[in-house]
């Protein structure tokens, strides 16, 4: 991971964003046996072009790629999603149900998804599972 000097303004999930695209530029390259620097493809008797070498590049590749997957639907997800509840919120959670509002309303009010929010009022009996 790249250091940020103390005074950087960039957040650290954008820094690593930005690395997982990079890197996965760079491996593609070095896989198809090509200098991601200066796009000339390597020699033949390069390390780059051996089987095992570019076939670990394509997993490393791989293996990005699904990072990169996981990051997007992790932003995508409320902020509060997975996070621990607390008491207070639960009490909170159960009386505006019990008043009548739905999973959507609910799940958008406690920032958390509607599986979040059915999962706690199954565990509190609102909800038969």
């Amino acid at each position: 991971m790249i250091s940020l000097p103390p005074d950087s303004s960039r957040g650290r999930e954008e820094v690593n964003a930005m690395e997982h695209a990079q890197a996965l530029t760079i491996v593609r390259a070095l896989a198809n046996g090509v200098d991601p620097a200066s796009g000339e493809v390597f020699a033949a008797e390069s390390p780059y072009q051996r089987a095992d070498t570019v076939r670990a590049l394509y997993v490393a590749a791989q293996a990005l790629e699904k990072a990169e997957g996981f990051e997007r639907r992790k932003q995508q997800l409320p902020p509060k999603a997975g996070a621990p509840w607390s008491e207070d919120e639960d009490r909170k959670l159960l009386a505006s149900f019990d008043a009548g509002r739905g999973l959507p309303e609910l799940a958008a009010a406690h920032e958390r998804t509607q599986t979040g929010v059915r999962a706690r009022l199954v565990k509190y009996g609102r909800l038969a599972a």
